[in-house]
């Protein structure tokens, strides 16, 4: 029967792997910030396998995320900083916190009256509530948008800063006001991609991006997942494109517009609606 491994095997492994002299030499070279490449990457990955609704492979690629997580507890056990029993702790405490609704009393075992149910918009501003009172106590934030991270996509940082400035009401009322400032700042990028001016052109590029993020927490849509799914359609297309490429016999060079649009449409026109 084939041992089944559990979370102390896990950290057994973590820590063989990072033993000098009988460890793994590649592991060993590792740091915090060499790792940060491969997080990403298995972060994508677990997305990709969600998205494509690939759940035979989700099992594995968690697993590999999980991984980099050991990853880093181990580095930082060995540094004396914390460990993974710590970061487990941290995050059971900081859950059973936040979720007052589900732990009346604060621990892991309190119980709530199952006749008291709370709706999902009203957990998730009270979700927030309570993060911004961990932010003020800790001292580290001093502004409500201290601590969104740099190294998020674009437009997944864009649309975290307007929920930000959202809660003290910073905000459009709904979402015509934000499709009226799309339509102001295309007319810009217009006017700047005309004057043949590169940074003006990018920074009106910019604002034009921006401005399509908040457009899309007022529409409650997922601006990278969005951009993923037409990214994924297109890519689609093209090959269906390519293959009546193919099918023709004739080089692309030999193909106007008009008919590789016309290959494009016929590919539109087979998908479901």
């Amino acid at each position: 029967m084939t041992q089944r491994y559990d979370y102390h095997d896990l950290k057994t492994l973590m820590q063989r792997l990072r033993t000098p002299g009988t460890g793994c030499p590649w592991d060993l070279e590792q740091t915090y910030e060499s790792i940060v490449p491969h997080t990403l990457e298995e972060v994508y990955e677990v997305i990709d396998t969600i998205e494509r609704s690939d759940y035979q492979h989700l099992r594995e690629e968690l697993g590999d995320l999980v991984f980099q997580v050991v990853f880093y507890a181990q580095i930082a056990a060995e540094e004396q900083r914390f460990d993974l029993d710590d970061v487990i702790h941290d995050l059971v405490a900081k859950l059973i916190s936040r979720h007052p609704h589900v732990f009346p009393a604060g621990t892991l075992d309190s119980q709530i009256d199952p006749t008291q149910q709370t709706d999902a918009g009203t957990v998730t501003g009270q979700w927030d509530q309570l993060k911004d009172v961990e932010k003020q106590s800790s001292g580290r934030v001093t502004s409500l948008l201290d601590d969104v991270p740099r190294s998020l996509p674009g437009l997944l940082r864009a649309r975290k800063l307007q929920k930000r400035a959202a809660r003290v009401g910073f905000d459009w009322p709904d979402s015509s006001g934000v499709f009226n400032k799309v339509d102001e700042e295309l007319a810009e990028l217009r006017a700047a991609a005309a004057s043949g001016d590169a940074a003006h052109t990018e920074e009106e590029l910019g604002d034009l991006l921006f401005v399509i993020a908040n457009l899309s927490r007022h529409l409650d849509v997922d601006p990278e997942q969005a951009l993923r799914k037409a990214a994924r359609k297109f890519e689609s297309r093209f090959s269906q494109v390519e293959q009546q490429v193919q099918v023709s016999g004739v080089d692309w060079s030999g193909h106007s517009l008009d008919s590789l649009d016309a290959f494009w449409n016929q590919a539109k026109a087979k998908e479901p609606r």
